[in-house]
């Protein structure tokens, strides 16, 4: 199973930061290939959501959709997701918010499986750098929030 592992350095208070990631429901205003994202459910605390997800990959002209679950620890500044249901075969990982010199470092970790038949290590590679570009803009989306307050 592929894992992609990322992070970014931003110059904003982890609280900032870690309430920014939260609000998931803001996320199509900021996010370029976010279609859309609708919360499902959430519990009474907002620890956790059930929310559907509709992105897009411009390069093939193509929807991705998926439902995820996000558990978020707000004593150690985590988030941890897993695909309930979607397009992908599997999907789960964590977003991970320490405090660093110059602010915040948020640590993206993900593993997937994106199964289709006969699909050769060419097009496993591309969908990994897609996925990797995905996370990127994710990453780079949330520090300019952040950094602009």
């Amino acid at each position: 199973m592929p894992r992609i592992e990322q992070s970014i350095e931003i110059a904003a208070p982890i609280d900032s930061v870690f309430k920014i990631a939260r609000d998931v429901e803001t996320f199509p205003e900021f996010m370029e290939d976010l279609k859309s994202l609708t919360v499902l459910e959430r519990s009474e605390d907002g620890n956790r959501t059930v929310t559907e997800w509709t992105g897009l990959i411009r390069e093939f002209k193509m929807v991705v959709k998926w439902t995820q679950e996000d558990c978020w620890d707000t004593q150690r500044y985590r988030d941890e997701f897993k695909m309930i249901q979607g397009d992908m075969t599997s999907m789960s990982g964590y977003w991970q918010f320490s405090p660093s010199g110059s602010g915040t470092t948020f640590e993206s970790v993900m593993d997937y499986e994106y199964d289709v038949p006969l699909i050769g290590p060419m097009i496993k590679s591309l969908i990994k750098k897609k996925m990797a570009d995905n996370i990127q803009a994710t990453l780079e989306a949330i520090k300019n929030r952040a950094e602009k307050g």
